[in-house]
């Protein structure tokens, strides 16, 4: 079943498109990974999903999902060295956007935050600084935090950034997990064009006004054809 339908869709800034007619339909349980050259669009599709921006033409059709639910990992969170956040503070507030009216977590949240944190598996990270941590440990800690918002959708800018290999291995693993064993569908921009790290079951391609979207082994087999 479709969870999200991009039906004639251009966005663009100002009136200036960016891109054109794209017809895509992302299945329940998909893991999606974008990929294209700077510039092609990849994090303007991610604001058109995300409702962030506005669509020049067409429209995304969200099936069964409320856009507030969305977990949205960007690709840069910048956080001042000298505010002194827990990590559990730091997932705590991915539940944000159930509060409502309300201005206080309640036991409900709180419980959302502690079961993300086991999932990842770094439960034993709580009460750490987020500061402290290792850039992969951080990247961990801002997926923890993007589940805490969703159960059927996460998005995923470059979450691999600036990680060594292992880092970016271990993180891989955790979200293939999400993805294969918790029934999460993925959106993931990437630049890993390594046929190892093409780790989803589509691929959305975006070059020179070019939109390829089909399985992985194909965008393969047309990648070493070419």
């Amino acid at each position: 079943m479709s969870l999200i339908e991009l039906k004639n869709l251009s966005l663009g800034y100002e009136g200036k498109v960016v891109l054109k007619n794209i017809n895509i339909d992302i299945e329940e349980n998909d893991f999606v990974c974008v990929v294209g050259p700077n510039g092609s669009g990849k994090s303007t599709l991610i604001k058109g999903i995300l409702g962030l921006i506005k669509p020049l033409k067409g429209k995304v059709i969200y099936n069964n999902l409320n856009q507030k639910f969305i977990g949205y990992m960007p690709q840069e969170t910048k956080v001042d060295s000298n505010f002194p956040a827990s990590v559990f503070e730091i997932v705590l507030s991915g539940t944000l956007n159930r509060l409502g009216f309300r201005s206080i977590y309640t036991k409900k949240e709180k419980e959302i935050a502690l079961n993300s944190l086991k999932t990842l598996g770094i439960s034993n990270l709580k009460n750490k600084s987020f500061c402290d941590l290792s850039g992969g440990g951080r990247q961990k800690v801002l997926l923890a935090r993007s589940l805490c918002a969703t159960s059927k959708l996460l998005i995923l800018d470059e979450p691999s950034n600036n990680l060594d290999s292992k880092s970016k291995n271990d993180l891989y693993k955790i979200i293939t997990d999400l993805n294969k064993n918790h029934g999460i569908t993925v959106i993931m921009i990437t630049h890993d064009l390594d046929h190892d790290n093409l780790i989803g079951n589509k691929i959305l391609s975006l070059r020179d006004n070019e939109i390829f979207y089909g399985s992985t082994d194909e965008f393969v087999r047309r990648i070493h054809n070419d």
